[in-house]
C-alpha cells in the first residue's frame, strides 16, 4: 500500500509539472525566441540604399522578391526647348520617340511607342515595313514634330540582319535619309542620354539589345564602349556558359571606381522593371538577377547576361531608366537648330 502511494505520488507530480510546462508554452508562444531586428542601410539624396538588411557588401541591391528601394534622381527640365523626334530599327522592333530638348541640350521624352518587327528574322515584307513608317511618320507630324526634325537611326544589332537593307530603301524611297551606328557608337550614344551628369565619375551603363549588348562608361571624361552578345543569341546556337564568359571579361574593363551603380536599358531589362515599377516613376531599380522567373528564350537570355554583368562588377544598384536611350543620345549629339 506505501509503495502504491508513493508511484501515484510521483505519477501525480510528473502530470502537474508537465501542465505547468506546456502551459507555460501555450501562454508564452513566440516570446520564447530571441528577438530578430531589421536594419536598412541609409542612402545618399538621390541615391538608393541597400534594400534588405542581410545584404553583403557585394552583393546586388535587392535580393529575392522584395521591391527594391526608389531611386529618387531627378534630371534638369528643358527650358524652351523643341521638339525633335527619331525612330529606331532595332533587331526587334521599330521604336519612336519624341523628345523636347532645350540649348543645353536638358531634355525631356513627351512621347514614346514601340512596334514589332521580324527584321533580324528577314519576315517582314516591304509593303509591311513601308506601312509601319508611314504611320510612325504621321503620328509625329500630328504631335507637331517638323519633318526635317525627325531622324531614322539602324541599331548596330540590327545592321546584322539581311532583312535590314529592306528598311533602308523603304526610307530612301521616302526621301529620308537613315543613319547608322557602329556598336561602339550605339553604346556611346547610350551613354549621352542614360547616364546622369552627377554620377559620371561612380556609374557605368548597360544597354542589353536583341543584336548585343553595350557595356558603356566615362573614363577621364572620355567615353568608352565595348559590345558583347545580344539577347537573341540563342538564334545562333550559342549556349549561356560561352556568353557569361565573354560579358565578364568585357565587363572587366569597366574601372572598379565605376562599379556602385549601373543604369541599365534595354528589352529585357524593359520586361524586368515592369514586374516593380511604382506608378510612372522615371527610374526603377532592378531585382537581383535570379529573383525573375521567366518562361520565354530571350528573356532567359537577358537575365543571363544581366546575372554575368552583376557577378563580374559585383555592382549593387542596377537602375533602369524608362525614357533614355541611344537613339535619344543621337538626337542629343546634333546641333540644336
Amino acid at each position: 500500500m506505501q509503495r502504491l502511494t508513493l508511484a501515484g505520488r510521483l505519477i501525480i507530480t510528473l502530470a502537474i509539472l508537465a501542465a505547468a510546462y506546456f502551459g507555460f508554452r501555450y501562454f508564452m508562444g513566440d516570446k520564447l525566441l530571441p528577438a530578430t531586428t531589421t536594419t536598412t542601410s541609409p542612402s545618399m539624396p538621390g541615391e538608393p540604399g541597400l534594400a534588405d538588411a542581410g545584404q553583403a557588401p557585394n552583393g546586388p541591391a535587392t535580393t529575392g522578391t522584395t521591391t527594391p528601394t526608389a531611386f529618387t534622381y531627378t534630371p534638369p527640365a528643358p527650358v524652351n526647348g523643341k521638339l525633335k523626334g527619331v525612330v529606331e530599327l532595332g533587331a526587334s522592333g521599330f521604336n519612336s520617340f519624341i523628345v523636347r530638348i532645350d540649348g543645353n541640350k536638358n531634355w525631356k521624352l513627351e512621347k514614346s511607342e514601340f512596334g514589332a518587327s521580324l527584321a533580324i528574322e528577314n519576315m517582314a515584307s516591304d509593303a509591311d515595313i513601308r506601312a509601319g513608317l508611314k504611320n510612325y511618320i504621321a503620328k509625329m507630324l500630328d504631335f507637331g514634330v517638323a519633318g526635317r526634325d525627325i531622324q531614322f537611326v539602324v541599331s548596330s544589332g540590327a545592321q546584322k540582319a539581311s532583312g535590314t537593307q529592306k528598311i533602308i530603301n523603304a526610307l530612301k524611297s521616302l526621301g529620308y535619309v537613315v543613319n547608322t551606328v557602329t556598336p561602339e557608337q550605339e553604346g556611346v550614344l547610350a551613354l549621352r542620354s542614360v547616364l546622369p551628369p552627377a554620377y559620371a565619375d561612380k556609374a557605368f551603363v548597360v544597354d542589353i539589345g536583341s543584336g548585343n549588348t553595350k557595356i558603356s562608361w566615362l573614363e577621364n571624361g572620355a567615353p568608352k564602349s565595348v559590345e558583347t552578345y545580344g539577347a537573341k543569341y540563342f538564334q545562333n546556337g550559342t549556349d549561356d556558359a560561352t556568353v557569361a564568359a565573354d560579358v565578364k571579361t568585357k565587363m572587366a574593363q569597366v574601372p572598379a571606381g565605376l562599379r556602385n551603380t549601373c543604369f541599365i536599358v534595354g528589352g529585357v531589362p524593359f520586361e524586368m522593371a515592369k514586374e516593380v515599377r511604382q506608378d510612372k516613376e522615371r527610374y526603377t531599380t532592378l531585382k537581383a538577377p535570379t529573383a525573375y522567373q521567366f518562361d520565354n528564350a530571350k528573356s532567359k537570355a537577358g537575365q543571363n547576361i544581366y546575372q554575368a554583368v552583376q557577378e563580374a562588377s559585383g555592382c549593387q544598384q542596377f537602375v533602369f531608366d524608362w525614357d533614355a536611350n541611344f537613339t535619344i543620345g543621337f538626337l542629343l549629339n546634333k546641333p540644336q537648330s
